[in-house]
């Protein structure tokens, strides 16, 4: 059997569901499939009493097909009332017929539709398959769950693209606040300066034994602390590396997790080091970008 290799058409949501629907001779089958979120890849099957054997094929094609996801697929499958067998337990209904009338003393006598309704004397049996036609159905049912599983995949993709559009418009609110952050006051090196000399002249005050070097080192020290801008050319590098992976495809959702985490890192140290509204109302509105950046990531595959 050749080996399926997982689409990387795109990027995929882990949320999906398909069906696919087949038969041979008097069998009938339905394969659904559903996908939710999920850290890795995790299968449940459910294929219904005698099918318990297909389930190292079905592990098999879903891992070839998919590379991240809750994964429940189940089997609904059937055999046409023509192809069933009656039998009727002739010797029970003797028995029950004789002991009947000898109850009776022969003055009463059951009908069939009450006797047949008695358990054991009439049984319903599908025909017994032969091992050809077991390996017949069995290639059928394989055949139509792997369409099951691009159905899957068809709709993930297609969910996918969707968030696409959320996630890079959201990379695109996080590039513009990080331009808004960028040319506030607070981030300028004049008004860092500034700020800094007025923060050192109301604690020292004019009575101050500090030499000028030493203030100069000290306001040096503070200037760099209250440096924004580090953070900013990091949240802009970020977001290039987040417009790189959307638009190249595949299993991108831990990675995009990863740069989630890495753009909430820099808008907490912006947060942290703020000390002008302005530039802290930006902030604000970046971590909460983030966040829903952050959100819809853990959708994808």
């Amino acid at each position: 059997m050749a080996e399926r290799k997982k689409d990387t058409g795109g990027i995929a949501s882990m949320t999906g569901y398909a069906r696919a629907e087949g038969g041979v001779g008097t069998a009938t089958w339905v394969w659904e499939v559903k996908s939710v979120n999920g850290r890795g890849l995790d299968l449940r099957c459910r294929l219904g009493n005698g099918f318990d054997r297909l389930e190292p094929a079905v592990r098999e094609r879903a891992s070839a097909a998919l590379s991240r996801g809750s994964i429940s697929v189940s089997l609904t499958y059937a055999r046409s009332s023509n192809a069933r067998r009656v039998t009727v337990n002739q010797d029970l209904v003797r028995q029950i017929l004789a002991a009947a009338s000898e109850v009776s003393a022969g003055k009463q006598s059951l009908s069939l539709d009450s006797v047949f309704a008695i358990p054991g004397v009439v049984e319903v049996t599908d025909p017994v398959e032969s091992e050809e036609e077991r390996d017949r159905i069995d290639a059928a049912l394989i055949a139509d769950l792997d369409r099951a599983f691009a159905n899957l995949n068809s709709a993930r993709r297609a969910e996918g693209g969707r968030l696409k559009t959320v996630l890079a418009a959201q990379v695109d609110e996080i590039v513009s606040l990080g331009a808004q952050a960028a040319h506030s006051a607070a981030a300028q090196p004049a008004a860092i300066r500034q700020h800094v000399q007025d923060r050192i002249a109301a604690l020292v005050g004019e009575n101050t034994s500090l030499s000028a070097d030493r203030l100069a080192q000290e306001a040096a020290l503070l200037a760099i602390k209250a440096d924004v801008r580090e953070e900013l050319d990091r949240l802009t590098a970020h977001a290039e590396a987040g417009r790189d992976l959307l638009n190249g495809g595949g299993a991108v959702g831990r990675r995009l997790d990863f740069l989630a985490q890495e753009f909430a890192r820099e808008a907490n140290t912006l947060c942290a080091k703020s000390s002008d509204g302005e530039l802290t109302r930006v902030g604000l509105a970046l971590k909460a970008v983030i966040d829903r950046f952050r959100e819809q990531v853990q959708n994808l595959e």
